[in-house]
């Protein structure tokens, strides 16, 4: 688990995964957290398959795929289940890609890049990673804002039309745009 300012950052596991599919209730309870009732983000909804069958494929791995954001507010009792993100696996040849989305409702309040940046930091703590990808879409400002403020560079256009690809890349013990 990873802690930030408002955030707590729980990786997902394959209890997690599974009872995310199949048991909001077991989900919720398992997180101990509040889980908004347009959980998950319509585009993550479709990888939840995906990502039950790497983490059944590789359980002891479950840092490098997904991860729940849980909005702390010292007003309600619990935390709410806000967005997630995660790598596409560990790292290979010092790369690892990183994916993140938001529900609606918690969009621009910066909780996004607080989530993003914790995660970049967990990975750069291994020292095998030496840089971190992303792809976006220029369409999507927001996600766009979030890794620059990060420290993301632009690297050029993806094979998606209208897809972008940005990078983070370790120097000297250090992470830096590019």
């Amino acid at each position: 688990m990873l802690t930030t300012t408002r955030l707590k950052l729980v990786p997902a596991s394959l209890a997690h995964v599974r009872a995310e599919i199949a048991d909001q209730q077991r989900f919720s309870q398992m997180l101990q957290a509040t889980v908004p009732s347009n959980w998950p983000p319509e585009s993550a909804a479709d990888a939840l398959p995906l990502f039950l069958g790497w983490l059944e494929a590789a359980p002891d791995q479950a840092g490098w795929f997904g991860w729940y954001a849980l909005l702390m507010d010292p007003e309600v009792s619990l935390p709410t289940l806000v967005g997630g993100g995660g790598f596409l696996g560990a790292p290979v040849h010092g790369e690892v890609q990183i994916g993140y989305s938001m529900l609606p409702q918690f969009q621009h309040r910066g909780i996004a890049t607080e989530m993003v940046a914790g995660l970049v930091g967990w990975a750069l703590n291994h020292p095998e990673v030496t840089h971190i990808v992303a792809e976006t879409e220029w369409e999507n400002p927001a996600s766009v804002q979030v890794l620059r403020k990060i420290g993301f560079a632009p690297l050029g256009a993806t094979n998606a039309a209208g897809g972008m690809r940005f990078e983070l890349r370790r120097v000297g013990g250090q992470s830096t745009g590019l």
